[in-house]
């Protein structure tokens, strides 16, 4: 990344840093992103809030606003302050899928430890097959991506004949996240219309990210969705965008600044994540 010096004037600055307490953004993306705007630049594509790592380690509190992931992506997904349920980022709109089951729309004030957005485009869709279960899915598109090194946004939309999902538990701050899902709320969905949203990682990633496949579903009718562990359908729409360029917002909190990151989180996170 390349660096910029200027001076300011004193009120800015203090406004500046006030934004930054006020909705826990660093103040570099801050002033990257006034600038992309007055100049008329995309945004870096790639956006997430703390690293995969931290929440393995039990970082749950909450970093930045529901509103300055939404300045960064209309579409991702993430949890909520204390690991309180998943978060889908669809068309813009942000939804908690709570343990109970329910889903919501959240206002912009709702504060997320962990996040992962993009602005989605309008790739051309490509019809798979995932009869056989979650692998076939991942397989077909393995298929498609051109690079085993690039950051990959994916979404997949169609009726599925079950979709396996979960939702988190509210966990207290500390508690390891594969203790902690171990009291997570699980369903089985179906037949039902939905979209799942998410991103493929390369293993290097791991740590920082998800490695590999890391999805959320949400129905058409907005009334059910989680974390996806399994799923079966006959024909799905399946879309793929390239995320070159990647901005890593670390948390300016007591909690990140204070865990300890130094062990590898890969078993912890596949055990996790992918119910393993």
């Amino acid at each position: 990344m390349a660096e910029l010096h200027a001076r300011v004037d004193a009120a800015v600055l203090a406004a500046l840093h006030d934004q930054a307490d006020a909705s826990g953004a660093p103040v570099d993306h801050l002033v990257e992103r006034a600038l992309a705007e007055f100049l008329g630049v995309e945004h870096p594509t790639l956006y997430q809030v703390s690293t995969a790592g931290a929440l393995v380690e039990g970082v749950y509190q909450g970093a930045v606003s529901v509103g300055v992931v939404r300045e960064h992506g209309d579409f991702g997904l993430g949890t909520f302050e204390d690991l309180d349920g998943e978060m889908v980022v669809l068309d813009g709109h942000v939804f908690r899928v709570g343990s109970d089951g329910g889903v919501g729309e959240v206002h912009d004030d709702a504060r997320t430890p962990f996040a992962v957005v993009t602005r989605f485009g309008d790739p051309p869709a490509v019809t798979v097959d995932a009869r056989g279960g979650f692998a076939d899915l991942a397989a077909a598109i393995d298929r498609l991506r051109r690079s085993a090194n690039v950051f990959v946004a994916v979404r997949v939309d169609g009726h599925f004949d079950a979709v396996h999902v979960r939702a988190a538990c509210r966990t207290a701050p500390g508690v390891p996240l594969a203790v902690a899902t171990e009291q997570q709320s699980e369903f089985e969905l179906g037949p039902v219309s939905g979209t799942m949203v998410g991103f493929w990682s390369p293993p290097y990633a791991s740590g920082v990210e998800v490695a590999g496949y890391h999805l959320h579903f949400l129905t058409d009718d907005r009334r059910a969705g989680g974390h996806v562990l399994d799923c079966r359908a006959a024909e799905l729409a399946v879309r793929l965008q390239e995320e070159s360029d990647v901005h890593l917002a670390l948390p300016h909190t007591t909690a990140f600044r204070g865990a300890d990151l130094t062990h590898d989180p890969t078993a912890d996170l596949d055990r996790a994540e992918h119910g393993a």
